[in-house]
């Protein structure tokens, strides 16, 4: 794997003053939805940082505008390197706790099991 961008020099300038431009024009979180309170500052859990959409670890750009989103603190914290799925209008992060069900496995009858009890 090549060379992480935010280990670059000057890239420092470019994330603070895109920090600030995120923190001036956004509102709400973007990974819960929820309105953030810019006036709680660190290390309260609802206090307002900026997350990576495309964390840089997965190759996300460290300081691009398209690339960064306001968030609470807690939720960015909880999201950590994952990649976020949209699923109509709400956001749950990609994690092996919020993936499909391939079957109902409560409901589930193995043929066999089946045959056992006189089906089929």
């Amino acid at each position: 794997m090549g060379k992480r961008l935010d280990r670059e020099p000057g890239i420092r300038m470019s994330w603070e003053r895109n920090k600030k431009r995120v923190l001036a024009s956004q509102d709400y979180c973007g990974i819960c939805g929820q309105l953030v309170d810019k006036s709680l500052r660190f290390p309260d859990p609802m206090s307002a940082t900026v997350d990576h959409i495309i964390p840089v670890a997965k190759g996300g750009h460290p300081t691009n505008l398209n690339n960064l989103q306001l968030a609470h603190l807690y939720c960015n914290r909880v999201k950590s390197d994952k990649l976020m799925m949209r699923e109509r209008e709400s956001v749950t992060v990609a994690d092996n706790q919020n993936l499909p069900w391939s079957i109902d496995w409560r409901t589930y009858r193995s043929e066999e099991s089946s045959r056992k009890r006189g089906g089929r």
